[in-house]
């Protein structure tokens, strides 16, 4: 047995060891264009070239603002970015979780309180992106939309996809992108409305959160995570306490073996036990704790014959008694929950009668 725990031990120490001190595989970056994760939209973007649509993957306002005008801009995130600068950029524009910069980069649209559960929706408006799709995977929120506005993809008082026309070319405002992810992307008609979204005949310009975000941005000295900022040493020291952790608890942990059974000086019969217990009773006349104990066996053991649940009240069992047996249900109802009997002859009359119930409902 102890070699099977050595073993043992040995697997999650090299279990642990390879996740601590293996080759960081890097972080999935949602609705990014060059992530080939589940939650990456590399098949998208793939998609999108192959239909001869060139795919720009931008992380920063600059870059955006540099590949010039007429094109479409899909922003799937604005944690880093001045949402004035990006409201700047002429052309189409796709908004992703970009909700706080509604303001900014979509007058006009407005929130709906409640959150849209994310499910397969039918499309029940005229856009042609949408009809031509069919269901989809969309969700997160529903959107209120100005004046001229299409909204598809219901949810509650609102839309999940809105659509309307801007200064430079139009806005679309989508309560989620998880049908664009490379997971969702084979279901329902979530490609065909990506593609019918970004397949404009126009260029594609794909903001996504930056690799790097600005100095100012991050916690610490100068940029610092707390990662940086945490001694050299830690790792090793949450090594050696949870290996000090696992030592102490094999070292003071139960030891598997035989089961030591003890030899009992006397062995005491059952019924003497009982005759016994009853004696006691008598001398103290505990008539009203003996027939105490003789009703809450009896209910404990019909309870279950009877088809109810162990917190069934007195009513509920002295019913069901009595439809069983055919009994008076008063006469059911005084042996089980009645007052306690005044001498012995009334204590041995209600242990008889208990038990007369309780052999007629085992012979039905």
């Amino acid at each position: 047995m102890r070699w099977i725990v050595l073993l043992g031990l040995v697997v999650v120490l090299v279990a642990v060891g390879t996740v601590l001190f293996g080759p960081d595989q890097g972080e999935s970056r949602p609705l990014d264009p060059a992530d080939t994760s589940l939650k990456g939209s590399k098949a998208l973007a793939e998609l999108l070239r192959g239909q001869g649509v060139q795919v720009d993957r931008v992380d920063s306002v600059e870059e955006a603002a540099a590949k010039g005008p007429g094109r479409l801009l899909l922003i799937t995130s604005t944690l880093y970015f001045n949402d004035h600068d990006l409201a700047e950029i002429q052309g189409d524009r796709v908004l992703v979780h970009s909700y706080g910069s509604l303001d900014a980069l979509a007058p006009g649209v407005e929130t709906e309180p409640d959150p849209a559960r994310q499910r397969s929706r039918e499309p029940e408006c005229a856009l042609p992106a949408a009809t031509a799709a069919g269901s989809a995977f969309l969700g997160g929120a529903a959107f209120t939309g100005p004046s001229g506005s299409v909204g598809c993809y219901p949810a509650g008082d609102g839309w999940t996809l809105l659509s309307y026309p801007n200064a430079g070319g139009t806005t679309t405002v989508l309560g989620s992108a998880d049908f664009m992810s490379n997971q969702r992307l084979s279901e329902d008609g979530n490609a065909a409305l990506a593609l019918n979204l970004l397949s404009t005949g126009k260029p594609v310009t794909w903001l996504v959160r930056p690799d790097e975000p600005p100095v100012g941005r991050l916690p610490g000295e100068a940029g610092r995570s707390v990662y940086d900022l945490m001694p050299a040493g830690i790792p090793w020291a949450v090594l050696m306490a949870g290996l000090s952790v696992v030592l102490v608890a094999f070292w003071r942990g139960r030891r598997l073996g035989p089961v030591v059974v003890e030899k009992l000086p006397v062995v005491v019969r059952a019924a003497e036990t009982v005759e016994g217990r009853g004696q006691l009773y008598r001398a103290r006349r505990a008539r009203a704790r003996a027939a105490d104990s003789l009703r809450a066996g009896t209910i404990d053991r019909l309870t279950p014959r009877l088809g109810l649940y162990s917190g069934a009240d007195r009513h509920q069992i002295v019913a069901a008694l009595a439809v069983r047996t055919g009994e008076d249900q008063q006469r059911v109802g005084g042996a089980l929950y009645g007052p306690p009997p005044i001498d012995d002859n009334g204590l041995v009359a209600l242990a008889g009668y208990l038990d007369f119930i309780e052999r007629k409902v085992s012979e039905l």
